[in-house]
């Protein structure tokens, strides 16, 4: 929908054609449009979407539209909003919201889902509790297909999925049945012959990546959380489930490049929270260089005899920096899927040591070939082939070694990365050329 044609329109107060744009839109395109609109054409048009898409939409907004909203909403409209709301969807939003807004919503809750909603904030951040939704389809054992499908169309409305119906005794869980094996079935089938009893389920307090593991490798649509006392509390819906892996990823390549992770749209953060987020990092790793700086200080002898090696420290860094990356950047992504363990350690460090000697090699030999034609120096040739090899080498050790550690010792492997694992491999790449150099060439 172009977005001038649709202001025109909100300018010009035919609210009908807008009324009509707005019906038929997707609800999540409707959230991006009214995201170019200033504040009083979003209030405007806010109230214009149909009743049935307006939580939705709601949802699928960014966080200062949120607030935005709230604020100049009269008690009736917040009142109509938050009881179309999810309750997930309610959490997220008291989460991101200033006090006095949240008290706002608090109030115009019911007693019950106020208790509920502090219930749901007090799970611990990244936990399973923190983004399940506790709006699920349950049935009992005793029912028949056709009085479960009565169920579903008296209370489905109000749920946040009814694809997967889960099957309680006094809130313990003891199978489940997708809807499509309910419309499938004989009316008079009882729910005991159909369920599947082979359950996976997480507790409120598993970490919320391995709930997100659990969706890829099962392919599944919801999961059911249970409680301390294996009681069923709640169910993580996929959509929650890519919405974590979104934030998990985000926040993994903001820490591979050096900065603190920010939940901030990039537009809504300010130039100085952008620099605020990005200068601990830069501090820590320029002074963490000077180390590499008073390596190369003590070789000075060796730059005055023979000035050509100052010339081949960028490349043989750079070549350690990229390598260390590479393998780093490999086990962050096999940790996060769950392929690889720090049991798995000297496997990976076997494996990364063979890859290093065929790369070292092939790398060696490529200059060593370059410098003997621009140098006509076998001596340098050697030096450079040599200490190459023994870049790649410990660079991607150093590389794979570093996020297994990282994740034994409960610290983000993603922190790990290119920026500490390049200033770690630059101070070895120079006490490895150096080393050799002054061996081989009697400095």
């Amino acid at each position: 929908m172009n977005k001038d044609i649709f202001v025109r329109l909100l300018q010009q107060r035919q609210f009908k054609a807008v009324r009509s744009i707005l019906d038929a839109m997707n609800e999540v395109d409707i959230a991006s449009l009214l995201s170019e609109l200033d504040d009083r054409e979003l209030a405007l048009a806010f109230r214009l979407i149909p009743k049935d898409k307006a939580a939705e939409v709601f949802s699928n907004m960014e966080t200062s539209m949120q607030t935005y909203l709230v604020e100049i909403f009269s008690e009736k409209e917040l009142k109509e909003l938050l009881d179309d709301l999810y309750m997930d969807d309610t959490v997220d939003l008291l989460e991101e919201l200033p006090a006095n807004l949240v008290n706002r919503i608090l109030d115009a809750v019911s007693a019950s889902e106020r208790k509920l909603i502090n219930q749901l904030l007090n799970y611990p951040d990244d936990s399973a509790g923190s983004i399940m939704t506790t709006e699920y389809v349950d049935i009992r054992e005793t029912m028949t297909v056709a009085q479960s499908m009565a169920h579903i169309k008296e209370t489905g409305i109000h749920k946040e999925t009814i694809y997967t119906c889960y099957v309680t005794n006094r809130r313990k869980l003891v199978g489940i049945v997708s809807a499509k094996d309910l419309m499938t079935s004989d009316d008079d089938m009882l729910i005991k012959d159909l369920m599947e009893t082979e359950l996976i389920s997480v507790n409120t307090h598993t970490d919320q990546e391995e709930v997100v593991q659990l969706f890829t490798k099962y392919d599944l649509l919801a999961l059911p959380v249970l409680d301390q006392d294996g009681l069923m509390v709640g169910i993580v819906t996929v959509d929650d489930a890519m919405d974590v892996m979104v934030d998990e990823a985000t926040e993994d390549i903001t820490k591979m490049a050096a900065m603190s992770p920010s939940e901030k749209n990039y537009f809504d953060m300010s130039v100085f929270d952008h620099a605020r987020h990005r200068i601990v990092w830069l501090l820590i790793l320029m002074f963490s260089a000077t180390i590499t700086g008073t390596i190369i200080t003590k070789y000075e002898d060796a730059f005055a005899a023979i000035p050509l090696l100052v010339s081949f420290i960028p490349m043989l860094m750079d070549t350690g920096g990229n390598c260390g990356s590479q393998s780093a950047t490999l086990i962050i992504r096999g940790i996060a899927l769950g392929e690889i363990q720090f049991k798995d350690i000297f496997r990976v460090i076997f494996k990364e040591f063979r890859v290093s000697l065929i790369v070292s090699v092939v790398l060696a030999l490529t200059n060593g070939i370059r410098i003997l034609i621009m140098y006509k120096d076998m001596a340098l040739a050697l030096v450079i082939g040599l200490s190459l090899i023994g870049t790649v080498i410990i660079s991607k050790l150093i590389g794979c070694v570093l996020p297994l550690f990282a994740k034994k010792v409960h610290l983000d492997p993603a922190i790990m990365a290119s920026p500490l694992i390049t200033t770690l491999v630059d101070t070895c790449s120079i006490l490895i050329y150096f080393n050799i150099a002054t061996m081989l060439f009697n400095l």
